[in-house]
């Protein structure tokens, strides 16, 4: 695809973070890691992305605000224009030696995404998308997954971990959803889980209290595949409520319905 000069900046520093991330994910077992959390961590290799990441883009765009993971969120002096970033998406499958985790990047204009780029370097799948523009990955375009019935589809979700509060939620959910399809997954890394939603690999996604830089730049390649994204709570922005469900069309009104109980 014909992409714009900001979508162009935004797959260079996906790209140049990525090949920092697989350097160091060749020696994973040496990695400095400090704990972030009830089962939630950080690496060297996490910030040093996150560093790149952010020189490349505030080079080229130096007035645009800064929204990431691992650093304080600055205003620009643009306060249209945000980048929101997760540099290393899937951390605790990249510090467990599986290769399933990417670089995730979004431009957000007016409180809109615009921009979006989902890059995993362990398979070398770019996920990238503009609005109105479509989306594609590795030049390929995208589409959602044409199944129409519930039993047939797969759904994609987060589990919670380290004792966080949302888990009883998340069972009543799989309670609710596994006896009426083909199966759900848990793969750690929901940035992808929202680009495989937009490949038609999975038919659906959901999962509660994320970060804005967990979703912000999925949702908008979802979008442009032609499927539906809403807040669990539909009144709201998911972006800001950090609990999203997204799907393709024919089964985003019944995914929904199971969901919100």
């Amino acid at each position: 695809m014909q992409g714009s000069a900001n979508l162009n900046v935004m797959i260079k520093a996906a790209r140049k973070a990525g090949r920092s991330l697989v350097k160091d994910f060749r020696e994973v077992e040496n990695l400095q890691v400090s704990s972030k959390g009830a089962g939630d961590f950080v690496s060297r290799a996490d910030i040093a992305a996150e560093n790149i990441v952010r020189e490349t883009l505030m080079e080229a765009r130096p007035n645009y605000g800064w929204c990431a993971e691992e650093s304080a969120e600055v205003e620009g002096k643009d306060p249209t224009r945000r980048w929101i970033v997760d540099p290393l998406d899937g951390t605790t499958n990249f510090l467990h030696g599986l290769p399933h985790w990417c670089v995730s990047i979004a431009l957000e204009h007016k409180g809109e995404i615009v921009s979006a780029v989902v890059y995993d370097p362990a398979k070398d799948e770019m996920f990238v998308a503009e609005k109105g523009g479509g989306a594609f990955m590795n030049e390929s375009r995208l589409r959602v997954s044409g199944r129409s019935r519930m039993i047939e589809c797969i759904f994609a979700t987060g589990l919670p971990f380290g004792g966080r509060s949302d888990l009883p939620a998340t069972l009543k959910d799989l309670g609710r959803l596994l006896p009426a399809t083909a199966g759900v997954r848990r793969w750690g890394a929901a940035a992808l889980d929202l680009a495989y939603v937009a490949a038609g690999r999975y038919d659906g996604f959901w999962e509660r209290r994320l970060n804005a830089w967990d979703m912000a730049a999925g949702l908008l390649i979802v979008r442009e595949a032609g499927g539906f994204v809403q807040s669990i709570d539909p009144e709201h922005n998911p972006v800001e409520t950090g609990a999203v469900i997204a799907a393709n069309e024919a089964v985003f009104e019944n995914f929904a319905k199971v969901i919100r109980g």
